[in-house]
């Protein structure tokens, strides 16, 4: 199986981008250990060198499911601030298991029931007679159109397939839209106590 984790310095300080940057070794050395392979699709690095705003892994493997819960919440990375004199020596950062929207959608006319069928209202003789216009239903997504435009079937058969590939497109990219959206929201999180994990230099 695989998942997606984000893992995210959200609004917090530079030493939270340091912090994102240590866990990720930790969490990359404790998945080869277990044998879950750590993918890095997306890095946004910090201000600093070395650093990470975020990143976004795939993890996959038999045992992902249970290695993305271990390190999925607030987890805080304890040692001084290599930047700065202070006393706070706890960085919190937010891990998140994340959906990167579905796959494309293949359409195939041979997925495609097509119906003539009449069309009712105003239109003349010729419409009223025949059956020209064509009901279209893609089985796999449900969606149904109806094209009557034309007076010939063929056309609005045309029609109706050119008509449902590009509803089927535009509502791929519209779910696609959705999780990026999604996992932009995870930045903006407040990260908070109670950590889920607290890793501390070797």
């Amino acid at each position: 199986m695989s998942a997606h984790l984000l893992m995210s310095a959200g609004r917090g300080p530079q030493e939270c981008s340091w912090a994102v940057a240590n866990l990720l070794s930790r969490l990359e050395a404790e998945a080869a250990r277990r044998g879950v392979r750590a993918h890095r699709v997306e890095t946004v690095p910090g201000d600093r060198p070395g650093t990470l705003r975020s990143v976004l892994l795939r993890l996959e493997g038999d045992g992902a499911a249970a290695f993305l819960k271990e390190w999925t919440g607030t987890l805080c990375w304890q040692a001084p601030s290599p930047y700065r004199n202070t006393s706070r020596k706890n960085w919190y950062v937010i891990a998140q298991a994340v959906e990167m929207g579905g796959e494309r959608t293949a359409f195939d006319e041979s997925d495609v029931d097509i119906v003539p069928c009449r069309t009712g209202g105003p239109g003349g003789q010729h419409r009223n007679k025949v059956s020209t216009a064509v009901r279209a239903t893609h089985r796999p997504t449900g969606l149904v159109v109806v094209a009557d435009t034309e007076r010939q079937f063929s056309l609005n058969r045309a029609i109706a397939l050119r008509t449902l590939r590009e509803r089927i497109e535009r509502g791929d990219r519209q779910a696609e839209q959705a999780a990026v959206t999604a996992r932009w929201r995870v930045h903006d999180e407040l990260v908070r106590g109670d950590p889920v994990r607290v890793e501390r230099p070797r």
